[in-house]
């Protein structure tokens, strides 16, 4: 039996594994901003089950909720950072503040939780955490510019989480998926601040695409959640889980773009050293 921390556990994906986890036996601590709202999950299961009230970008809440399930349950197996929030607009078009919230809530919050569950994972010598991204954590394009950003840091803050904690027993997965049938396009999407007209015909149809198939998205939650089980539980868990076909596509183009971009400037770009100097590889690596 593991011990769970879901954030964002209300709705979305973090519903979807809060529920597959309960129901093969395993006790998890479902965190949302309304622990009201995760009565109705929580009730069949009992004890296994600990609704928490958590806004993630509180840090008095995060510690509480984290000191919340030590006392409950002993220990903390898996943490999934869930909780975020999209957004769609183009980059001139948010205010500053938005761009800080953005941040705040996507990257500081979900950085910040794994940092307070950490100490408790290295005592055990085991534990998993999934940190929820989006293929617009590796791919960034026209309207995503807030949001793309916040889930790049996500990645690359987690890249490295990885080689840091892996000695102790503790593995990271990052999730990335394509579009999946959650709030994700509703109403709790970011709009933009300002809006500026001259944007509107290259936004326009992204919104068209984004709004206009809420609810229709080929991503189905409940596999989703089906194959986070499936890491977890695996003795070699990946570093990143791209789910859904348009994911793979998506991430298949901009690769094959990539490299050939990459490639047509390798030599100039490798030339810019010192002739007589060594090659280290960076990082060690």
């Amino acid at each position: 039996m593991k011990t769970w921390f879901v954030t964002g556990a209300s709705s979305g994906f973090g519903a979807a594994l809060a529920r597959a986890a309960l129901a093969r036996g395993d006790q998890v601590v479902l965190a949302a901003r309304r622990a009201a709202d995760l009565e109705a999950l929580a009730t069949p299961f009992g004890g296994r089950a600990l609704p928490v009230a958590l806004d993630v970008t509180d840090a008095a809440a995060r510690s509480a909720a984290v000191a919340a399930a030590h006392e409950r349950f002993g220990r903390i197996d898996v943490l999934a950072n869930i909780a975020g929030r999209g957004s769609l607009g183009a980059a001139e078009e948010f205010s500053a503040t938005q761009l800080r919230e953005q941040m705040e809530l996507n990257f500081f919050a979900a950085a910040e939780l794994t940092r307070a569950v950490l100490p408790g994972m290295r005592a055990q010598g085991t534990g998993h955490v999934l940190q929820l991204t989006s293929i617009g954590g590796l791919i960034a394009a026209a309207g995503f510019a807030p949001y793309c950003a916040s889930k790049y840091a996500l990645e690359g803050w987690s890249e490295a989480l990885a080689d840091e904690v892996r000695h102790f027993g503790i593995r990271v997965t990052i999730v990335e998926p394509g579009a999946f049938r959650t709030e994700f396009a509703e109403a709790k999407n970011m709009r933009p601040a300002q809006p500026i007209n001259a944007y509107r015909p290259l936004i326009a149809p992204v919104e068209d695409y984004l709004y206009g198939t809420s609810g229709q998205q080929p991503g189905d939650p409940e596999r989703a959640a089906a194959l986070m089980l499936a890491v977890v539980d695996d003795p070699a868990p990946p570093l990143r889980l791209l789910m859904g076909v348009d994911a793979w596509q998506a991430w298949e183009a901009k690769h094959t773009a990539m490299t050939a971009e990459l490639s047509a400037w390798r030599a100039r770009g490798e030339a810019t050293g010192f002739p007589d100097a060594a090659v280290l590889p960076i990082a060690g690596r």
